[in-house]
């Protein structure tokens, strides 16, 4: 519209005339000492003096209002944004009285969203357009009748309460789809400030939650990470000189110079900071959201469970003490709750530095996210982890890790309340650090996570599952330093194995796959695999096949994490090939390990065994003999026991029963009197959860199970029969195979690859004594989730097995493990 098609009612130069208010807007923006949400404020406010001289200028009769809605109701206007107006009414009106108003607007040059509703016809809209009825809870008055606009916000937010089992979920959807379209701000090289999730839509869809009373997100930080977004996108704004919301590459310097930020680099961190908090305070606040439907959807449910939804608060302990809330152990001070886990009432922060890692390992593993509540208590009662690290928090980082997909939403939980970075302080300079590289569809902390994501699905191709998992999540930390970020990642992750408590061996072995991440691919594609000097090369590299073995697998994770373009079955093929031909030149003999002398206790263990031709037992407790003494990765148990068929499966099994866990066994044959061979076992165990059995306890059933009086796979049976299903993870298929003949001259050996459960050494010791061989060594480990298990079996006689003969026991033991 033209400003002389206004000008009869309304003068373009008057004192309430577009002109006058552009130019007065204009000398707002150009003003230096306001800016960010002061200009915002104060745009509003001259904004709204100027309509309220229109509406006055108009001759509105009674029963009229100028009603602000959407972002302008809420009072704050960006350079750029739309006016969305309402004029109210409760009987006719003039005809040309809206346009008596809006003319003059249009004649600004200013954007405007325009109605003329009663309030049953606003109401009856927002009741049809979900859109609608969120601009409306934002109404504000401007000028006219304000008892009619306070009438208008009532019925709105009314409805809005009346219908939120309804209205809520079409919101959450909503925003699934906006997320769908345009992507995560997080991790977005050129994202929508508005429409991304982590936007500014997200803080809407946040103050609408609060706003229905069934849920509130967590405030801390949310305000300030909405400020700084409305703060870019007003720069973009300005910069641009158009409405918006994407922040471009070609725009991102303009707009860092304009914020007074460094460059644009720290511009996009800051920006991912913002939509992290905000996403996080989304997740948490929707998960409360769904709780609530559900228990009101659910028949029999009191209304007192539909109380405080995220904060926690109303699960008190009597609450708990009477049967209300139904808590199920998953780990030692962690519980699952509505879906989450939680801190048992037991459980000390303070006195148990491990409790975050645990909690998050074991929320994990079950398929779980950690409560808010519980994040927030960890991060604020929880002391720092001793250096060296203690080797439960290193067992239970890599226990996390190995979820795969699941580590996600609990890592995030961590992060969000700054546990990451207090347990890795390397942490911080690779946080919400963006890549300028098409490639890669994720910030650098994010790739690290997402790269031991797909570590995870690849645990069975290695000897060494916690070391691939942990140099997957380290592998480009020195990006946040200077130079080569391979170079600078060996030197930062030597000092972090250290102070996770890693030996020296492997300590080394993670600086290699740090520094040679990007080797094999790089010499694969720029070298000639066939030449001989190619192979030489990657073997001086990685000097031993198992290094190769998970350098392989790192190089894999690394790059389909990185995104699609990073690997391709040709790349694939042509890695595949190198390390194929590498594997062959490294590839040697797997020693029978070496034997080792039996300690004096072991000795005595033996003599005493064979003397009697019962068991003996051994159980390493601090002070009382009849408990368990609690080192932290678990207490020493040995037994020895003349030789019989089926002994390594029936004292796992009744470990499994007491709900031990096994970190570590080794089996192996003495003569100590030259009578007979004695089996030596040697466990390290911990508790599956809560207090370790009496040691009276556990020696008196592993009696009755060797005498046969005691059925430990049907106790197992009816016990896992009455325990309620847990939903978990999807893990790797187990994978058994039959080592190199070279292997061993005097035995077969079997290694098993599986994820860590109760009874799994049980039903490997079942299924290899139902296959009729015997156990002359085994070797049993447990990193993290992960089972890795070498067995030395023979036939009857003593002699290794046939090749098809292993074949058939492997398949054995794969088909009893499922």
């Amino acid at each position: 519209m033209t400003s002389e098609a206004s000008s009869p009612s309304s003068p373009a130069a008057g004192p309430d005339g577009p002109v006058a208010y552009a130019d007065a807007r204009s000398r707002l923006l150009a003003d230096p000492a306001v800016a960010g949400s002061r200009r915002r404020a104060a745009l509003a406010g001259l904004t709204d003096r100027w309509l309220a001289g229109l509406f006055a200028a108009a001759g509105a009769p009674s029963g009229v209002a100028l009603v602000a809605v959407g972002g302008y109701g809420r009072g704050e206007l960006s350079p750029r944004s739309d006016l969305d107006l309402l004029l109210l009414h409760d009987g006719p009106v003039d005809s040309a009285l809206p346009e008596r108003i809006w003319y003059p607007v249009w004649d600004s040059g200013a954007s405007l969203d325009h109605s003329v509703r009663t309030l049953a016809e606003a109401r009856t809209v927002a009741a049809e357009d979900l859109k609608a009825q969120l601009g409306l809870l934002d109404a504000r008055h401007i000028a006219g009748d304000a008892a009619l606009t306070a009438s208008l916000r009532s019925a709105v937010l009314s409805d809005w309460r009346a219908t939120a089992s309804t209205r809520l979920p079409e919101l959450q959807e909503l925003g699934a789809e906006r997320a769908e379209r345009h992507g995560e701000l997080s991790f977005l090289l050129e994202p929508d400030l508005k429409e991304a999730r982590g936007g500014l839509r997200d803080v809407v869809a946040l103050n609408a939650i609060a706003a229905s009373w069934l849920a509130d997100a967590p405030r801390d930080g949310l305000e300030a990470a909405s400020r700084r977004l409305s703060d870019v996108r007003d720069a973009l704004h300005l910069t641009t000189g158009r409405a918006t919301e994407r922040l471009s590459l070609q725009d991102q310097d303009q707009v860092a110079a304009t914020l007074g930020v460094l460059d644009a680099d720290t511009l996009l961190r800051q920006v991912y900071e913002a939509a992290r908090t905000i996403t996080y305070a989304g997740d948490v606040t929707w998960r409360a959201v769904d709780r609530v439907l559900a228990a009101r959807s659910s028949r029999g449910r009191r209304s007192s469970r539909l109380s405080f939804p995220f904060t926690g608060t109303g699960r008190g302990s009597g609450a708990v003490a009477r049967g209300a809330v139904d808590r199920r152990p998953l780990a030692e001070g962690v519980v699952e709750q509505d879906g989450e886990a939680v801190l048992a009432q037991g459980a000390r922060p303070a006195t148990d530095p491990v409790l975050p890692l645990r909690a998050a390992a074991a929320a994990a593993q079950a398929g779980l996210t950690i409560s808010y509540a519980t994040v927030r208590r960890l991060a604020a009662e929880t002391r720092p982890l001793p250096v060296p690290w203690p080797d439960e928090a290193r067992e239970q980082l890599i226990t996390l890790l190995g979820a795969g997909e699941a580590c996600i939403p609990v890592w995030e939980a961590l992060e969000a309340e700054g546990l990451i970075t207090r347990l890795l302080p390397d942490w911080e300079r690779v946080r919400c650090r963006p890549q300028r590289n098409a490639v890669h569809r994720w910030t650098v902390d994010r790739h690290l996570v997402e790269t031991a994501v797909k570590a995870a699905a690849m645990t069975r191709r290695v000897a060494r599952p916690d070391l691939l998992l942990v140099a997957a999540l380290l592998h480009d930390l020195g990006k946040g330093w200077p130079g080569d970020h391979s170079e600078a990642g060996e030197v930062i992750v030597r000092d972090v194995a250290v102070r996770m408590g890693f030996d020296t061996a492997d300590t080394e072995t993670l600086a290699v796959l740090v520094r040679h991440h990007l080797t094999l691919v790089d010499t694969a594609t720029r070298r000639d695999p066939d030449d001989p000097a190619t192979v030489d090369l990657i073997t001086k590299v990685v000097g031993t096949l198992p290094h190769l073995e998970l350098l392989h697998a790192l190089t894999e994770a690394d790059a389909t994490a990185t995104g699609p373009a990073a690997w391709s079955s040709w790349r694939a093929s042509l890695v595949d090939g190198l390390v194929g031909r590498a594997a062959a030149q490294l590839a040697g003999g797997y020693p029978f390990p070496a034997d080792v002398e039996p300690t004096a206790e072991e000795e005595r263990l033996a003599v005493e065994a064979a003397r009697t031709g019962g068991p003996a037992l051994s159980l390493h407790a601090q002070s009382n003999q009849d408990s368990f003494a609690t080192e932290p990765m678990g207490v020493e148990l040995t037994l020895a026991i003349p030789d019989r068929p089926g002994l390594l499966g029936t004292v796992a099994g009744v470990l499994a029963l007491h709900r031990l866990t096994v970190r570590a066994a080794s089996l192996r044959e003495l003569d100590p009197i030259g009578v007979g061979a004695v089996l030596l076992i040697s466990w390290t165990v911990t508790a599956e959860y809560g207090e370790l059995p009496e040691a009276a306890r556990l020696r008196a059933d592993l009696r009755r199970a060797l005498e046969g009086s005691l059925d430990v796979a049907r106790k197992l049976a009816e016990r896992d029969a009455a325990a309620p299903r847990r939903r978990g993870i999807s893990t790797p298929p187990p994978v058994v195979s039959v080592a190199p003949g070279a292997a061993s001259a005097t035995a077969t050996v079997l290694e098993v690859r599986a994820h860590d459960a109760p009874g799994l050494l049980h039903r490997i010791g079942r299924a290899l004594d139902e296959a009729g061989v015997r156990v002359r060594t085994a070797h049993i480990s447990t990193l993290g989730a992960d089972a890795v298990d070498a067995f030395y079996v023979t036939d009857p006689a003593g002699r290794p097995l046939s090749a098809q003969r292993a074949t058939e026991v492997a398949a054995a033991v794969q088909s009893a493990l499922g």
